[in-house]
């Protein structure tokens, strides 16, 4: 494939997505719109923020540290797959658990909602 039609396909791909996003914007939009009451009602507690803030550092920590991760292992990984090529399935094994750190994240972050 030459560079022309890779870059004709990405921007097309690019597009299809743009596309598909204010799509789905008419879709799931209105709703959010019809419980906008609920929410203001919700928002006036002050402790809110703080408990929001807490879940975005739950998560955006767990990811940060599990890019930092797989980042490392996984660039080692690579490195011993191409001198030892039957390590490779333990050498994944590592990798996802590096990628375990997202989910504990996630999970703990859905527990401090969860206490809303």
């Amino acid at each position: 494939m030459t560079t022309r039609v890779f870059r004709k396909r990405l921007g097309l791909s690019f597009l299809a997505t743009a596309i598909a996003l204010v799509l789905s914007a008419f879709v799931f939009a209105p709703p959010l719109f019809a419980a906008e009451t609920t929410v203001l009602e919700k928002a006036a507690d002050p402790q809110l923020k703080w408990v929001v803030i807490a879940a975005a550092i739950a998560f955006s920590v767990g990811a940060i540290a599990a890019g930092i991760a797989i980042s490392n292992v996984g660039s080692a990984a690579m490195g011993a797959i191409s001198e030892k090529p039957e390590i490779a399935s333990q050498a994944l094994i590592f990798i996802a658990l590096a990628e375990g750190l997202v989910v504990f994240g996630f999970i703990t972050a859905l527990m401090i909602l969860g206490k809303i």
